[in-house]
């Protein structure tokens, strides 16, 4: 397979800021109790189908990979940075974590009740992004559930936004577009979860937390 040059530039970026972010983000879930709550509703929606094996995609330093693991989910972490997955299996030993891109990911067809995808498709060009969400939908069972988070552009007039990520260049995206791809892509939308950004936030944007089920 041939690696595109978005995802070469964006490996290499998180190679090179791993410690960093890692140190950064390891303990950002306890200040975050909107998103707490719906990764809660996510294992809950996840286990009620008898399948508990979720792919945390874009895993990163792999401390939400644990999380959904203490959620009592059968959960590993996948991400495209070498030095991120050390830094996860370091500190979570007990855990399974891969190197792969979110493109062509090492899982068989259909066998996980649930992908979560944490601002891992924020650094994916917007021509690329049905291939992405076609392989969330592969990968899952069906009625399995993804739950994909991002920042939202501006406005339903704007479908996608670039911004300056402080690692790599990043988009933006209206919820209800990318609602519409995972339509599209055959994942039928079950709750969003929309927060507002706060005066302490590092960025201006609003949260978006989208559910949607393998139909």
């Amino acid at each position: 397979m041939v690696e595109h040059d978005a995802l070469r530039a964006t490996r290499e970026a998180y190679d090179a800021a791993a410690s960093t972010y890692a140190q950064l983000f390891r303990d950002d879930l306890r200040d975050r109790p909107f998103e707490r709550a719906i990764l809660n509703a996510f294992a809950e929606v996840v286990s009620e189908c008898g399948n508990g094996q979720v792919a945390d995609l874009g895993c990163g330093p792999g401390h939400v990979t644990a999380h959904l693991d203490e959620l009592g989910l059968a959960a590993f972490g996948v991400d495209a940075s070498p030095t991120m997955i050390e830094l996860a299996r370091e500190a979570y030993p007990g855990l399974r974590f891969d190197v792969s891109s979110m493109a062509a990911v090492n899982i068989a067809d259909g066998v996980l009740g649930g992908v979560l995808s944490r601002w891992s498709i924020i650094h994916t060009p917007p021509q690329e992004l049905p291939a992405i969400l076609g392989e969330f939908h592969r990968v899952l069972a069906p009625g399995g559930h993804l739950l994909v988070g991002f920042s939202a552009s501006d406005g339903p007039s704007h479908p996608t936004q670039s911004f300056d990520h402080a690692v790599t260049l990043a988009y933006r995206w209206s919820p209800d577009h990318l609602a519409a791809m995972l339509r599209t892509s055959g994942l039928a939308e079950v709750a969003r979860m929309i927060r507002e950004p706060q005066p302490t936030d590092r960025r201006q944007f609003q949260e978006i937390h989208l559910l949607a089920r393998k139909v």
